[in-house]
């Protein structure tokens, strides 16, 4: 698919920028020279100094797991952040090491799928529909946009370039050579159009703060606001949002891949813009309780206040998400470290339906302001 031309990126350049290029350059080499085993011992020893010794964004970080699990005790919470800053330095060491070790050739050794999420994933891929695929900043998220390149899918996101022109140049290279192709957040509206007229698939990350003028809903028992662009782009051009997620299962460089939650404004009736970011914020809320320590809590997420209280507005026409989001992850994570973190599960009722493909006869996904989430790709195994 062909998109309106580049975008000229204005940054820093000169000595010092390229000095820092020329380390993170440097630094990579080092990882891609290590095992993946040695780069978790090298994540964990890195997580001892950002958690333990310098304290990075400590504050932060300790306000936003008390405000989301009040019921859990302070020793608990200490532990998730030290696994969280683990997660961040070791999902930097599986990206330098992806351009080596993963291929079309090779994913599914690194990477689990369910055959109905295959289904839906790949079915709604495959239609002349645009798609618009939500994600947070969850597990290894960038690991769902490369397996969607590989097999042939390329996607299209939306980020602010970096102030380092050498390395937005390399970051971008990086993810254009796996099928992500990178559009600028200002200048983008056209591009964006041109994409999902012609059936093609954003990917956005739905957890990130819009400031006073974004559209307020819940996130964790907190107002938080969404951009509002994220439900647009599904409700008027009638495309189906999926909720996915990327994580990390068992041992390093093994993930788990999976469509938690499914809305099609074609076959269900969400409301309007509030309900459906309301919607998407739920089941982001709900994979995140899986796996608590594979989330951003370093992410300022709620660093402002709307004017007044944000509602949860219930749609009528859905029903409460379920426990299917849970019961389909947890199984592929450690049980023992599910049990030591404390984190219940977010409450749930059953629900009949499966997240099925756009041939299926009824709604894939019938959630509510109260559920789970999310991420990218992947093909059926011939």
């Amino acid at each position: 698919m062909q998109v309106a031309g580049k975008q000229k990126t204005v940054g820093r350049e000169g000595p010092i920028a390229w000095l820092a290029y020329f380390a993170l350059r440097v630094v990579i080499c080092i990882l891609q020279a290590l095992p993946i085993e040695a780069c978790e011992t090298f994540a964990s020893c890195m997580a001892v100094l950002a958690n333990d010794v310098l304290r990075i964004r400590g504050r932060l970080v300790e306000e936003n797991l008390r405000h989301a699990f009040p019921q859990v005790e302070a020793r608990q919470r200490r532990k998730i952040a030290f696994e969280m800053w683990k997660h961040l330095v070791l999902m930097i060491c599986e990206l330098a090491h992806i351009p080596r070790k993963l291929h079309d050739s090779n994913w599914r050794d690194y990477i689990e799928m369910s055959d109905d999420e295959v289904r839906t994933l790949v079915g709604y891929l495959l239609s002349p529909r645009p798609v618009v695929i939500v994600s947070g900043h969850y597990g290894n998220f960038e690991v769902g946009g490369i397996v969607s390149g590989l097999l042939g899918f390329p996607t299209y996101t939306v980020a602010r370039p970096l102030d380092n022109v050498y390395l937005h140049r390399y970051l971008t290279d990086f993810r254009e050579r796996t099928g992500q192709f990178m559009l600028e957040k200002q200048g983008s509206a056209g591009q964006i159009d041109d994409i999902l007229r012609s059936g093609g698939t954003m990917v956005l990350l739905g957890d990130q703060s819009a400031g006073p003028k974004g559209v307020w809903v819940q996130f964790f028992g907190r107002p938080a606001s969404c951009h509002k662009a994220v439900a647009l782009f599904s409700l008027v051009n009638d495309a189906p949002m999926l909720l996915a997620h990327s994580i990390r299962v068992r041992r390093p460089f093994h993930f788990r891949i999976g469509v938690s939650a499914c809305y099609d404004p074609a076959r269900e009736s969400i409301g309007g813009m509030r309900q459906l970011t309301q919607w998407y914020n739920d089941h982001l809320e709900a994979i995140i309780r899986v796996a608590p320590e594979q989330y951003w809590w370093l992410h300022n997420r709620w660093k402002s206040a709307p004017a007044r209280p944000a509602k949860a507005k219930p749609h009528p026409a859905a029903t409460p998400p379920t426990q299917v989001v849970v019961a389909a992850v947890a199984p592929a994570i450690d049980q023992g470290d599910m049990a030591a973190s404390g984190i219940p599960a977010a409450p749930v009722q059953e629900r009949s339906q499966r997240v099925d493909g756009p041939s299926a006869p009824t709604p894939t996904t019938q959630p509510d302001t109260e559920s789970s989430t999310p991420s990218p790709t992947n093909r059926p195994a011939p």
